[in-house]
């Protein structure tokens, strides 16, 4: 019963408080949070599980299952038991011939329903437009790489000859949605119907075949399958999903969602300064009322129930609002991220809207209880003596336990640790380094004050400084962190997207060069600067399988993972450079000593076969033993589209075995000849065309910019609350401290100028501590999160310092505009 009264009481208050303005600004910060947190939750949510679902642009299936052997016919009756689409392909590499002349091609045979998820890019002829198919090559006909066609003379509805059986080569194959960045014993597709492998002879006892199996439905019934499938794979057969396909584009994918959380977190950070000057205002404002309700009989328990219940109100109906304007507001950022997610989205679950109700909750109640238990404790006594000051500091446990329960929040939204601890602990330490750095202002004005009695106007305005000593540094705080986040803002939109544009330059890459033979090197050089481009720089690759860790025989069986035994069972592309490439970083211990029999190793293919620094390990190349030391471990960039291998030996070990070399390199699009010129002069050589994956990382970047730029848009609002918040909580004292001066003597212009000198003091100030904490921050976050450097330059501190005091100016100006124009009697009488 007590507690249902309670409960009508707080509704009569939140209905009394909503309607004199006093929630108002609370609501507004929150509901600002939540639609940043939730549109990025429901975006985030839908792409993940679409990525999940669907890869269509990458694996040609929801699931693959690699196979050594065919594959068994009792996974195949599960799958089709289960509901879910079924394909098969098989690859093998064999020679094709045309007249007089034969080519190595990457054979793939394709079963009907091929490819499960995606499209086909095929041309009729080389200067056909591209058009898009999701199915098999009719039967007695192939599609083939446009360099397989150059290297035999070949055009299409012409005949070439594979195995036993004549085909009629039908299209020209410009990308396929499985293929993917394989270096090793590459060579140019030719694609076939399944049902004409068995007639073309080359499906015998001992050929090296890979098999494989695609799955594609319904997200549960493909994730019961792989569940399935886990506990019935054989050896030599491995599953595969989303997570193992095409690394840079996920890289970038993945990295694209930190920088939504990162704007959403920059938002409820703001927001929160704006919670806490609007909470701290509440309660300074609803002193007398909540003694009288002590005077009639209230205790401290039940005013507490009730404060909280109300905020609780708020925080539900600011939930409930912000996470429906969310919802809308997420389908504005699809708008500007569907052309390079190419597929369609899975429904929005409720998830991203119960994670937005739940982070404003403990916003609210976080950064509201401790002042609202100070509340709850005002004695009746207050009715009667209105210079009664009571409200502390505060518990600091309250304090740190709300900090400890946001950071949990950060984490829980962002994803990432490292994320969630860079900018809350960075968002803490500048609200104490700030608070500690105005303390230090206060005091020099304190003191600089009394060498003023000659300048009434600035003694005034220092004089109001130091007489709200704790206000002012509050003041100073909150536009601070609310300039701070606004220009990490400006830093994202403008360093961190152009250092990530950098991980991906201009002119980067869209070509590689394969099995370059040693004799070749001068003449492939040679025929690059005859065309006009630069000098390609080859590097040596050589194929080696590890036998050996610390002196010790190795073999798959030491292994339980299932990739791990197959990494083991490989070959290795091995090279040796003087220089460590550009697009890696030494992530423990140092570069080759040449002079040293000495190996780098990538640091997570290190991590997966469980190797560290100091170890001994022994490859077999082309039957010799060649032995190192690892001596330092390297984080590799491989969207860089650069040259990158796992292991680099000093040169001497490696420089006098057999090696192939490879290269990199830009083909401007006003050289549509040269491929086929390469090929026809040196046929052996193979061309990667990866300018579709390039397109598609450069497409990520641009889209993601500008839904970045459409978020900025909240986090602006947010720093306009905190802004308005910040003045507001001065309000009164600055009405009565006017009122005062005002019946000393003091006019209207001496206190206009007095405010004006003040608000000039705190915006310079706060906007020089603002654009130090942003730079820091943005480069951690540079560093630590995104993997990449930016260059530091003077804006930040010249925005922040032109900003600041605009901001400090017009903001004061307009919610201060009752203070001087307040008559001073009516004041006093209030004060009484």
């Amino acid at each position: 019963m007590k507690s249902m009264l309670n409960g009508r009481l707080a509704w009569v208050s939140f209905k009394r408080d909503w309607k004199s303005g006093e929630l108002k600004l609370l609501f507004l910060a929150l509901i600002i949070a939540i639609v940043a947190v939730s549109s990025v939750g429901f975006l985030s949510d839908r792409v993940s599980r679409a990525l999940e679902r669907d890869t269509g642009q990458m694996l040609a299936a929801d699931l693959l299952l690699e196979s050594d052997e065919p594959v068994q016919q009792a996974l195949l009756a599960r799958a089709q038991k289960d509901g879910l689409s079924v394909a098969q392909t098989w690859q093998f590499p064999s020679m094709v011939a045309a007249a007089d002349k034969t080519r190595l091609a990457s054979v793939k045979a394709v079963s009907d329903g091929y490819p499960l998820r995606g499209t086909l890019k095929l041309k009729g002829g080389h200067e056909s437009p591209v058009e898009s198919a999701r199915q098999a090559p009719e039967s007695g006909t192939v599609w083939a790489d446009a360099q397989l066609l150059l290297q035999l003379d070949v055009l299409p509805g012409q005949t070439v000859q594979l195995g036993n059986k004549t085909f009629r080569v039908e299209k020209i194959i410009e990308s396929e949605p499985d293929k993917g960045l394989q270096f090793v014993n590459i060579a140019p597709r030719l694609m076939l119907n399944a049902a004409d492998l068995a007639s073309t002879g080359l499906i015998a006892p001992g050929s090296r075949i890979k098999y494989a199996l695609l799955l594609a439905g319904d997200g549960n019934a493909v994730a019961n399958y792989r569940q399935w499938l886990e506990t019935a794979i054989a050896k030599g057969q491995q599953i595969r999903g989303t997570e193992s396909v095409r690394p840079e584009v996920r890289q970038s994918l993945d990295r694209a969602q930190q920088f939504f959380a990162l704007v959403a977190l920059l938002t409820v950070l703001i927001a929160c300064v704006a919670i806490a000057l609007g909470s701290r205002r509440f309660t300074k404002r609803h002193q007398d009322g909540v003694a009288v309700m002590r005077t009639i009989g209230a205790t401290g328990s039940q005013v507490r129930q009730i404060l909280l219940l109300e905020f609780l109100l708020v925080a539900v109906f600011a939930s409930l609002t912000g996470s429906a304007i969310g919802y809308l507001f997420h389908y504005f950022l699809l708008y500007f991220l569907m052309p390079l997610l190419q597929t369609e989205l899975p429904a929005a679950s409720l998830l991203p809207a119960f994670q937005a109700a739940i982070v404003g909750v403990f916003l609210l109640i976080g950064f509201s209880v401790p002042p609202l238990l100070q509340l709850s404790r005002v004695p009746p006594l207050k009715v009667i003596r209105q210079d009664l000051q009571l409200l502390s500091a505060g518990k600091t446990s309250a304090y740190l336990l709300g900090g400890v329960v946001f950071l949990a929040l950060l984490w829980w939204f962002a994803k990432s640790f490292v994320l969630a601890l860079i900018v809350g602990a960075g968002f803490l330490l500048a609200l104490g380094a700030f608070a500690l750095f105005s303390w230090c202002l206060v005091w020099l004005v304190a003191v600089l004050r009394k060498r003023l009695m000659h300048k009434p106007v600035l003694r005034f305005a220092l004089a109001g400084m130091v007489s709200r000593k704790q206000m002012t540094i509050v003041q100073i705080c909150s536009l601070a962190l609310g300039l701070m986040i606004i220009l990490l803002l400006g830093l994202i939109r403008t360093d961190l997207l152009d250092g990530w544009r950098n991980t991906l330059p201009d002119n980067a890459p869209n070509r590689f060069l394969i099995n370059i033979q040693a004799d070749q090197r001068q003449p492939v050089q040679a025929f690059f600067e005859r065309q006009g481009l630069p000098r390609p720089e080859l590097e040596p690759m050589v194929r080696g399988r590890l036998v050996q860790i610390n002196g010790k025989e190795i073999s798959p069986a030491d292994y339980s993972e299932e990739r791990t035994r197959r990494l083991v069972q490989r070959e290795f592309n091995l090279s040796y450079l003087d220089e460590l490439p550009p697009s890696n970083t030494i992530s423990q211990g140092k570069w080759l000593n040449p002079a040293m029999p000495e190996v780098s190793f990538e640091l997570e293919l290190a991590e997966t076969l469980g190797l560290k620094l100091n170890d001994r390990l022994a490859f077999d190349v082309a039957g010799q033993l060649v032995e190192a030391k690892i001596t330092s471990l390297r984080t590799v960039k491989w969207d860089s589209m650069q040259v990158n291998f796992f292991a680099i030996m000093s040169a001497p070990l490696l420089e006098n075995k057999p090696a192939t070399w490879i290269t990199s390199f830009y083909l401007p699009d006003n050289l549509p000849l040269f491929t086929q010129e390469l090929v026809s002069q040196f046929p052996n050589i193979t061309v990667f065309d990866v300018s579709g994956i390039l397109a598609q990382l450069e497409s990520v970047l641009s889209q993601v910019s500008l839904a970045v730029q459409l978020l900025f848009v909240f986090t602006f609002l947010a720093g306009v609350v905190v802004l308005v918040a910040a003045f507001l909580s001065t309000y009164d004292e600055r009405i009565y401290e006017a009122a005062v001066l005002r019946s000393l003597g003091a006019t209207s212009g001496q206190l206009d100028q007095a405010q004006r000198l003040e608000l000039l003091i705190i915006g310079l100030f706060a906007g020089l501590l603002a654009a130090t904490a942003a730079v820091l921050i943005a480069g951690l976050l540079a560093y630590h999160v995104f993997d990449f450097s930016i260059s530091l330059n003077y804006w930040p501190w010249l925005v922040g310092v032109l900003v600041g005091v605009a901001a400090s100016s017009l903001g004061g100006k307009m919610a201060l505009k009752g203070v001087k124009t307040t008559p001073p009697l009516q004041v006093l009488r209030s004060m009484d």
